[in-house]
Order: structure tokens, then sequence, then C-alpha cells
């Protein structure tokens, strides 16, 4: 199966721009939002300053946290996940499961298609559970990677993930499917040569 989702009919709006220069004391998560047909999806709901970081950008878009379908988590780390109760009525999806209200259904994130535009796969190397959302739009596949990039320039040697190959495996997979990349704690950049493996 191609990593790349099958159609190209997603929009992405990033609410707001994470930052880090460690692992702290100072983090916020790059928080996205990403809409394909009737799905309203949110990546990494994480620490930021405040709600309103989410949610003004979002009603800015004309939609309130009931609105929102499906919330992704690339991993349970809580800088980017700390948010996630703000979207009650969604779907929560991770490495091996849905949540949604009482429910919990396995299924392992690879190759699930949240629509024909969605797709997840699995990136381990930040940490073993990693996914990454990958997004058909009009101007190519964007990956939304959770901390496999913390932000553009890597870091090279990420100083948490437990496998350094694992990691450069995930990576190099992201940017043979991707033409952008939207990391867990800073701004887009482009899935070239530029970018860390």
């Amino acid at each position: 199966m191609t990593n790349a989702p099958l159609r190209r009919s997603a929009t992405y709006t990033i609410l707001t721009t994470g930052y880090t220069l460690s692992t702290g004391p100072g983090v916020a998560a790059t928080v996205s939002y990403v809409r394909d047909g009737d799905r309203h999806v949110i990546v990494d709901p994480g620490m930021v300053a405040g709600r309103n970081r989410i949610l003004d950008p979002l009603a800015e878009l004309g939609l309130t946290p009931d609105d929102i379908t499906d919330v992704v988590l690339s991993h349970h780390h809580p800088d980017n996940t700390m948010n996630v109760g703000l979207f009650g009525q969604a779907r929560v999806h991770d490495h091996k499961a849905i949540y949604h209200h009482d429910q919990w259904t396995d299924r392992d994130a690879e190759g699930y298609e949240l629509s024909p535009s969605l797709r997840l796969i699995r990136t381990p190397g930040h940490s073993a559970e990693d996914i990454t959302l990958l997004a058909g739009t009009d101007a190519g596949v964007v990956a939304f990677v959770g901390d496999l990039w913390w932000r553009p320039n890597g870091p090279v040697d990420d100083p948490v993930a437990p496998d350094h190959d694992l990691l450069r495996t995930s990576r190099l997979r992201v940017l043979d499917a991707a033409s952008v990349i939207v990391p867990g704690h800073g701004p887009a950049f482009p899935a070239d040569d530029s970018a860390p493996r």
C-alpha cells in the first residue's frame, strides 16, 4: 500500500505554532486543523500558553469545539495531548485505537483512513507509539508528524528518542510521501533535502 492518501481534497490551517528549546521548561505544541468533507480534525491539541491559542483561531474559521469530529494524537506525551478534552464530541485516534465517549475500538493506525484524503501511518522513533497524519491537499501531501521532527531544524539527534535508527527510518518514510511537514513544536517546512534526517 502506498503511504500517500488516495485523494487530494483536504485543507489545513495551523491554529497555533509551537515552540521548545529543549525538553522544557517553556514548551507549546503546534496545533493544526484539517478538513476533508465532513471530517473536521484537530492534530495534537497539546500544551499552549492558554486555551484561547487553540479556540480563538478555530472560532475565526467559524467552528466550535463540538464541530470537531476527530482528534489525532501523534503520541502520548503530555505536551502534545494536554488539551484533548476540549473536543468532547470527537473520535480520538492514536496508534492502536479509536476512543469515542465510552467506546474503545481497537485498530492499528497503519494505513487507517479517516477519509480518502486523510491517512494515518506508523512512524515510530521519538516514541514507540508515534503516528503521522498524511493529508492530501491540492498543493501536495502534508505530513502532521508530532515530534518525529520538533521543528524545522530537527533536532537531528532527538535527545529523548529511544532508537535513532528507527527515527531516521520513519523520517525517510515521511519524506518519501510528503511535500510539507508540520512538526510538533515549530512552523511547517518543506519535505526536501533541507529536512534533517
